[in-house]
């Protein structure tokens, strides 16, 4: 009875989220909630989500690396352009903000496998910060690694 409980929670859950999504006519977590409510309709397909969970974030981002490197594939950005930008302190603060980013997301990587349940708090947050304002959700793993810093700094456990 409570594994049924259980998937009619997640069932809800994922409801939930998805109506969020549409009211906030978000189109990225609309279509990611689907996906997931379609994968939970495929039978034998829960075998394969602990998969996609421990390899989804990097899928992703090979996909925004491919996106990202469109430009100098098509000649928009070239040799010229990498010069300028250690011309000018924004330039510079784009790279250190870069560093700190991929550092902060290895840390978030490695706090989400670690601390499973702060997804839901994640989750949350992601999801205000879509709807409410008009955010990107690209920053659940940054928003670890934020996490993993700030509790690091005060020594706070989950």
């Amino acid at each position: 009875m409570v594994e049924r409980e259980e998937k009619m929670e997640s069932w809800l859950f994922l409801g939930l989220i998805l109506l969020v999504a549409l009211v906030g006519k978000n189109m990225s977590l609309i279509i990611a909630t689907g996906v997931v409510m379609l994968l939970k309709l495929i039978p034998f397909s829960a075998k394969y989500m602990p998969v996609i969970q421990a390899k989804g974030i990097n899928w992703g981002v090979t996909v925004i690396s491919v996106a990202i490197l469109i430009p100098i594939a098509t000649g928009q950005i070239g040799f010229n352009d990498l010069f300028k930008t250690f011309k000018t302190p924004a330039g510079w603060i784009a790279v250190a903000a870069g560093i700190a980013v991929a550092i902060l997301s290895r840390y978030g990587v490695d706090q989400l496998a670690q601390f499973p349940q702060v997804t839901v708090a994640l989750v949350l947050g992601t999801i205000i910060g879509v709807v409410a304002f008009k955010g990107i959700a690209a920053g659940p793993v940054i928003a670890s690694g934020m996490t993993f810093v700030i509790v690091s700094l005060f020594n706070l456990h989950f």
